[in-house]
This record gives C-alpha cells, sequence and structure tokens, in this order.
C-alpha cells in the first residue's frame, strides 16, 4: 500500500491554507512546532498530542544479540530510543478510513 508522503511543505501549504498565513510564515510555525516538539525528545521528555499521538525516550538496557548471518553472539551497547504511540482517537480514525476504502 504505497502513498503519498506529506512532507513539512505540505504541512505548511495546509496552515497557509486553513489559517490564511503566507506560505514564508506558514513554514516558519511548522518549523517552530517540530523544533519543539524534537527539542522536548531530545531532552527525554514526553510529548503528548491530545488526540494525535505520544513520543517518549526509553532507556534500552545493554543485551547480547546474535548475527543472523553468522549466529554468532554481538553485544548490543545500551542506549535510549524514541517511541511513538498513537492515540485511541488517531486509532479509530485510520480503522474508518480504512473501511471506508475497503467497501
Amino acid at each position: 500500500m504505497a502513498g503519498k508522503t506529506v512532507t513539512r511543505a505540505d504541512l505548511a501549504d495546509a496552515v497557509c491554507r486553513e489559517v490564511g498565513l503566507s506560505r514564508t510564515e506558514s513554514a516558519a510555525l511548522v518549523e517552530m512546532i517540530i523544533g519543539e516538539v524534537c527539542d522536548a525528545i531530545v531532552k527525554g521528555e514526553a510529548v503528548k498530542l491530545s488526540s494525535f499521538a505520544t513520543f517518549q525516550v526509553r532507556e534500552k538496557s545493554e543485551r547480547v544479540g546474535r548475527n543472523p548471518k553468522t549466529g554468532e553472539e554481538v553485544p548490543i551497547c545500551s542506549r535510549r530510543v524514541m517511541t511513538f504511540k498513537a492515540s485511541n482517537v488517531l486509532k479509530k480514525r485510520i480503522l474508518d478510513g480504512y473501511r471506508k476504502l475497503n467497501k
């Protein structure tokens, strides 16, 4: 299922159409929002966008993995990863959209 990818420019165009800001102001607003979200995530803060999703940073401890080609055990270092958890509202919208497409 290949679809269109929504880019920053697409978001800026949507802001321009819906809010009435100029293209430059809309692009700056989108960049500012993305920057704030990124800064919070880098600091380890959770970002919750109500009715959309929650982004969180989680610590993964060191563990032993396996090279799938050779079967050799390889240590995997501890690290921080970002998780994305969709809200129930978003999950319902996705399911409803899927059902409409497959009628």
